[in-house]
Order: C-alpha cells, then structure tokens, then sequence
C-alpha cells in the first residue's frame, strides 16, 4: 500500500519529477527520442517558413524600378532587352555593285485589315523593291539620282523561273487609271549575257512630269543571280501572308470552322 501510495503521488505531482523518470515510467522505450524528432519537425516547419519570407522578399525586389546590381537580376535584365529586341521591325536587303552602277534588293511586307470578328485579312500583297542607282566615281554611287521598280509576285516567279538563255520585259505605269496616266512609264528588261554567264538589268525611266528620261543597266552574274532567285523562293510565301495564317492556325479551331461552315474548309471538294 505504502509502494502503491508513492507511485500515486509521483503521478500526481509530474512537476516534480525528472524528466526522464517520465520518460522510463512509460512503457515504450523510445519517447525521449520520438519528443526529439517532434521538435526537429517543428524546426523544419519553422526553416520553410522562413524561407517564404525570403521569396516574398525576392519579388517584391522584382517590382523595384532600380533592382540590385547581382548575377540573377543582370541576367533577368539582359533576358528582357534580348526578347523585347526581337520584336522590333528589322530592315533586310542585298545590294549587288558594279563599275556603272549598283542594284538593291529589299522585300516589303504585306498589309492586313482588321475585321469586325477580330480576325485579319489580307489586303494588299508584298513586293520586292528593287532600286538602282547610278555610279558617280570609282566605288561611289548617287543615290539621290535612284530609280526604283517594285516587282509583284508574279514578276518574282517570272524571274525565279527564267532560264540561262530566256529573257523578260515587265512594263509600269505608277499613274495608271488616274489622270496622269502615260506620263510616266518604267520597263525593266532582263535579258541573257552574251557569253551566258548571267543577265542583263536594265531599267529604262520616262518621266515627263519632270521631263527625265534615262537608262540604268547593271550585269548580274549566274551567281549572283542564283543568290536572288534564292532569296525570292524563300520571300515569296511572307509576301502572299501566308506566314501570318500559318501561325493563326489551331487544331480545335479548325476542326470547329469546318463543322460550323460545311461549305467552307479543305474538305468541301471530298464532301460534295
């Protein structure tokens, strides 16, 4: 009874005891060390926290007009400037010089509408202009005397299909179905070089607005040549637009085109 009464009181009154002498009383052997892991389980769960708190810190320093000058937000800075560059409007050309003269090549964008549905439309087909300027000494050139023709799609196939012995003759009249129509007149001819070796540009100029009349030709060598009609079968589909519907396309939406509009869509010819 005595023994019984003791143990009593030590239970009772757990303040009082070590804290092993709780941990023995019990009957599983290992409650100090599963208290141990209790509290280091508590200490991680305080670490995460803490680490919120710095990635809380971290993007409220991304909204700073003036971030700190250390390797992420540099590299983060420089990720920026490379993407918006890329979406600045670039200017391309290939220029072909020679003793009498010099020729430039620049293609040039087609041009959309906006819809009511907010889609966009093709409204005028790109072209290619070429520009030719006279020389004015050895290497030198004066541009301000230049002479431009802008070739249509269909004179660029026209030149990428010509042969080795073929020549073609394009004819403008910038004024056509207006009131000055026939006082200007642009023909470009481009015909064969003697030897075969390439072609003949020649630009003839009649203007009688101003009363000019003059002629610029340039030889093109097979090579040179080469690199243009390269260059026209890669422009070619940008200038018919068909760059800005291949990326508009999307599976789903096509698929719900065709089943809203039967009479429309690439399958028409096999419905019919």
């Amino acid at each position: 009874m005595l023994q019984l009464q003791f143990l009593s009181s030590r239970t009772l009154n757990p303040k009082l005891c070590p804290f092993h002498s709780l941990s023995n009383s019990n009957s599983r052997p290992n409650s100090f060390t599963s208290i141990s892991s209790t509290e280091n389980f508590f200490n991680i769960k305080k670490k995460k926290l803490s680490v919120k708190c710095r990635q809380s810190e971290y993007y409220e320093q991304k909204s700073f007009p003036n971030p700190p000058n250390n390797s992420s937000f540099a590299s983060q800075s420089s990720t920026e400037v490379s993407v918006g560059a890329l979406q600045a409007k670039v200017y391309v050309g290939h220029s072909i010089y020679k003793g009498k003269a010099a020729l430039t090549v620049e293609p040039k964008a087609p041009e959309f509408v906006s819809l009511d549905s907010g889609a966009s439309k093709l409204s005028k087909d790109g072209y290619v202009l070429l520009q030719f300027a006279p020389a004015a000494g050895v290497r030198q050139y004066d541009w301000s005397r230049k002479q431009v023709f802008s070739l249509s799609v269909t004179e660029i196939g026209t030149l990428v299909g010509l042969g080795a012995r073929e020549s073609c003759e394009f004819f403008h009249d910038p004024f056509k179905g207006r009131s000055e129509e026939g006082k200007v007149r642009k023909v470009l001819k481009v015909e064969p070089l003697p030897d075969g070796s390439g072609h003949f540009f020649n630009l003839s100029v009649q203007n009688k607005l101003i009363n000019l009349d003059e002629s610029i030709y340039i030889p093109v060598t097979r090579a040179e040549y080469t690199v243009l009609v390269s260059a026209f079968n890669y422009i070619l589909p940008y200038l018919l637009g068909w760059h800005a519907y291949a990326n508009s396309i999307k599976p789903d939406d096509s698929i719900r085109a065709n089943n809203a509009n039967p009479r429309y869509g690439g399958d028409y010819e096999w419905n019919r």
